[in-house]
């Protein structure tokens, strides 16, 4: 039961990073974005994300800098997968008010659902 929990957690708190790049612009081409520089736009949320406590001051610039990086489906989905592979410990309460903190929006509701490769 824990273990899908932690799982179930995991991935919803996946999808609240992701659901800020899904809200970027137009589709143009292929993947450009690297995950190296998907976990150097988030690193530094992933303490608050994990546990709480006070925002780090450059996580809202770094989500909105990889907000505006993954401007195509390709880089959104590249991006999906490499948040998915770091969020090992993420709890969904702290990093679900991670967009409201930053400034953003989300147009539709967050799901563990979230597939990347949509």
């Amino acid at each position: 039961m824990a273990s899908t929990t932690t799982t179930t957690t995991t991935t919803l708190a996946t999808i609240v990073i992701v659901a800020c790049l899904l809200a970027s612009g137009p589709p143009e081409a292929d993947a450009v974005i690297t995950c190296g520089q998907v976990v150097g736009y988030i690193s530094s949320c992933l303490p608050y994300a994990r546990g709480g406590g006070a925002m780090p001051s450059k996580c809202c610039p770094g989500v909105r800098a990889l907000n505006g990086a993954a401007r195509t489906i390709p880089d959104r989905q590249q991006a999906c997968k490499c948040i998915k592979s770091i969020s090992r410990g993420v709890s969904i309460r702290y990093a679900s008010s991670i967009p409201s903190k930053c400034g953003l929006s989300l147009p539709y509701a967050l799901s563990s659902k979230t597939d990347c490769t949509k």
